[in-house]
């Protein structure tokens, strides 16, 4: 039944386009705030304080009005890609992505790492593990 059965590739090109320019929210969870504090070596209040903003009683990274860059998107490049948090690092393998066909040529329009000649072939469990 899924589209995708016969995998997808795909392999991060480090452009930041994901980061970028379309308004949205980073959830963060405990994990990935003890992540980030002890990648930045500053307090969980500071932290929360200059990075985060709190929606509907969760906690998101900020980002630039202006551009919708997020807050640790410097030069096109993640500042804390090493600690980047855990949705991050589920892209593109996000379930909104992965509806059918036209949503994943529609993400690949932004990510130049979706079918890149380099890119990986992820099987379909794979991409089933990546996008719990």
């Amino acid at each position: 039944m899924n589209w995708y059965k016969e995998g997808l590739n795909f392999e991060c090109t480090g452009c930041g386009k994901c980061c970028t320019g379309c308004p949205g929210y980073v959830w963060l969870s405990e994990k990935d705030i003890e992540n980030i504090i002890n990648f930045l070596k500053i307090t969980r209040e500071a932290f929360l304080k200059k990075y985060t903003r709190l929606v509907n009683n969760r906690i998101s990274l900020i980002e630039n009005f202006v551009n919708y860059d997020c807050c640790f998107l410097k030069d096109k490049k993640c500042q804390i890609y090493e600690a980047r948090p855990f949705q991050c690092k589920q892209f593109p393998w996000w379930k909104d992505n992965l509806i059918s066909p036209e949503s994943w040529e529609n993400v690949k329009k932004q990510c130049p790492g979706i079918d890149s000649n380099n890119s990986k072939l992820f099987s379909f469990e794979e991409i089933e593990e990546k996008s719990k």
